[in-house]
């Protein structure tokens, strides 16, 4: 019988605790293709795992997880087959359905990409879910009509996930990048990244928020949405674009309709959980070639195992992490 390591979370009286099992595969959810994982990663949805009201985990036990990238060694789906190399992020991985934080995973076929030419197994798992949400981002801006020659780019929270691997990407393909973040012993890291001007946390989400202020932007990619999203749309030039993809800084934001109505600024909402299948396929092909940072591994990525999971989860939490946290399997 195969045991393996998984990080479990569970509910004791009103206290929810964490630990390292031993399980077998008949603990493994149903599913279509069984996956020996290699590497997953750490999120911010994988930390409010582990919280009690954190609106992720309905079930216990749990195993969280929102990706994960390895090899197939068992599958009912003609698509996969034993010894293909896969990754999984978005649909219910780790949210409904048991996620990549195990050393073997079963999901739906419908769930998995094959891994695209120009990237590793580990690699795949440094971008994982925020580069895929970057990498979104920019596309959907592009769709728009974005290109490197029409100004600044700014790249909101751009020490976290999103935007570090943001900021990363489009500098690479020629775009002048501005980064706001509120760790000022961060700006070596944000300039060796590409970020050609670096503002603080309060340089773009003041107290007050003006109806339209001076146009600066050419488009904005926003993981923090709130106050910042509010001052990005009225800093946003005529006929930008604003992607936004996360609320660290509130689900409500002191916006109005001006942006919209006399600039003709487009707000832009990225989904990378139920991105469709045939464009999520596209984002990460390009994910392994243009997009694909230069210093993924010796900067934005860095590696952790099972074991020191909890410490890293309670620091993702308290908004101290920088880049990516790869989880080794």
């Amino acid at each position: 019988m195969t045991r393996f390591q998984a990080f479990v979370v569970d509910k004791q009286d009103e206290e929810v605790i964490t630990q390292v099992k031993t399980l077998t595969m008949e603990d493994l959810p149903a599913g279509d293709v069984t996956i020996r994982a290699a590497y997953s990663s750490v999120n911010y949805k994988d930390g409010l795992a582990t919280l009690l009201n954190g609106g992720i985990v309905n079930q216990y036990p749990f195993i969280p997880g929102i990706d994960v990238a390895g090899t197939v060694v068992e599958s009912k789906d003609e698509r996969f087959e034993e010894g293909d190399f896969v990754l999984v992020t978005g649909y219910g991985l780790g949210v409904s359905h048991f996620g990549g934080y195990s050393e073997y995973i079963r999901v739906p076929g419908d769930w998995i990409v094959h891994l695209p030419e120009g990237i590793t197994l580990k690699e795949s798992m440094a971008l994982g879910t925020a580069g895929f949400t970057a990498a979104l981002s920019i596309h959907k801006l592009e769709q728009h009509g974005l290109r490197p020659d029409q100004g600044e780019v700014l790249v909101t929270g751009a020490t976290g996930g999103v935007g570090s691997l943001a900021v990363a990407m489009l500098s690479k393909i020629g775009y002048h990048v501005v980064a706001s973040s509120g760790k000022t012993e961060e700006h070596d890291f944000l300039r060796k990244l590409g970020a050609k001007e670096i503002l603080s946390r309060e340089d773009v989400s003041p107290e007050q928020i003006r109806p339209l202020s001076k146009a600066r932007w050419a488009a904005v990619v926003d993981p923090v949405g709130g106050n910042t999203l509010a001052h990005a749309l009225s800093t946003t030039k005529y006929g930008g674009a604003i992607a936004v993809s996360g609320m660290i800084g509130g689900a409500g934001f002191p916006g109005n309709v001006y942006p919209f109505i006399l600039r003709g600024v487009q707000l832009i909402g990225i989904d990378s959980v139920y991105c469709p299948m045939d464009e999520r396929i596209a984002i990460w092909k390009r994910l392994g070639s243009d997009l694909k940072p230069d210093l993924l591994l010796e900067e934005i990525g860095r590696v952790t195992t099972l074991a020191h999971l909890s410490h890293e989860l309670k620091i993702i939490l308290q908004g101290k992490q920088r880049g990516r946290l790869i989880v080794a399997l």
